[in-house]
């Protein structure tokens, strides 16, 4: 499949990358259901072809923001491509939803997998914390403007690990080993002076491809939740609700009041409640995998 459904990679240009891959247009959802089926039923690599070539440009603005990693993009470009076709090849347009979805969920973990093997301070631990460490300090501390080079301070350090759940001392050494000067977009790419660095840079507004995923995703997850929340009983949903579900949490004292219970009974409760909610969403992502799975078999 990857050397007849595609052939373009991207070169030392990214510029003329892009203006190449937007020749390809985005499919309606019945075109894209169309060729997806022909794919499927009948091994038509023109179809395959077809699909990946339409979702070029998601694979780029992805992999575009991995480009704080230190890796050249053609190379994140070239390994979310891989991602996407894997993504191709294992779609299901008899799940109910687009492909763009689908495949970002590929696109990431190819390009994922790809940096945690080129950074040899990943290789010097690789659990799944130290990885979700890894992945998302940048954007934490970008949300919390701790942008500066060097150490965070100590209240920064300590919401991270926090909101992570990884040790401060984890924190604090992924920051270090992260930093890096930075340079000024108009510096040449290469010494020949051919192309700047701005020359690399992508729209970073939602693409159409990402709006549908993001919205088709919300979806999903609140289908699971109504379904989960229909296994407690009245009282169960709805200090559940009232505790974990509202911007601002009713106390345990008010619905003490209203059950006419203690406020430990309340918590017990509550706690229970989240623990069936759980099982309950954990039991149908199961259930829809290995439908999936099965459908994959056949």
């Amino acid at each position: 499949m990857a050397s007849t459904v595609i052939n373009l990679a991207p070169d030392g240009n990214l510029s003329r990358y892009l203006q190449e891959i937007r020749k390809f247009p985005m499919l309606a959802p019945e075109e894209e259901e169309r060729l997806s089926r022909s794919w499927r039923d009948n091994g038509d690599t023109e179809a395959a072809h077809k699909l990946v070539t339409s979702h070029l440009r998601l694979v780029a603005k992805i992999a575009m923001g991995y480009r704080g990693y230190g890796l050249p993009i053609s190379e994140l470009v070239s390994e979310g491509n891989v991602g996407m076709m894997q993504a191709v090849k294992r779609f299901d347009p008899d799940r109910g939803f687009r492909l763009a979805t689908y495949a970002m969920w590929w696109i990431r973990a190819a390009i994922q997998e790809y940096i945690l093997h080129s950074w040899s301070l990943v290789k010097m631990g690789t659990t799944a914390s130290q990885k979700k460490l890894f992945f998302n300090l940048r954007r934490l501390k970008g949300q919390m403007q701790a942008i500066d080079d060097g150490d965070m301070k100590p209240e920064q350090v300590a919401k991270i690990a926090h909101m992570l759940a990884v040790p401060e001392a984890d924190v604090v050494s992924m920051n270090r080993r992260l930093s890096a000067p930075d340079h000024s977009l108009n510096a040449p790419i290469r010494l020949d002076g051919d192309g700047e660095w701005q020359d690399w840079l992508i729209d970073d507004s939602e693409s159409h491809e990402e709006e549908i995923g993001d919205r088709e995703e919300m979806s999903g997850r609140k289908a699971l939740l109504a379904t989960a929340l229909k296994t407690l009983n009245d009282r169960e949903r709805h200090i559940l609700i009232e505790r974990r579900l509202k911007d601002e949490p009713t106390t345990l004292e008010d619905l003490s009041q209203q059950y006419n219970i203690s406020r430990e009974r309340v918590r017990q409760i509550e706690v229970r409640a989240f623990e069936k909610l759980q099982k309950s969403m954990k039991t149908q992502v199961t259930e829809q995998r290995q439908a999936v799975a099965a459908r994959l078999a056949h």
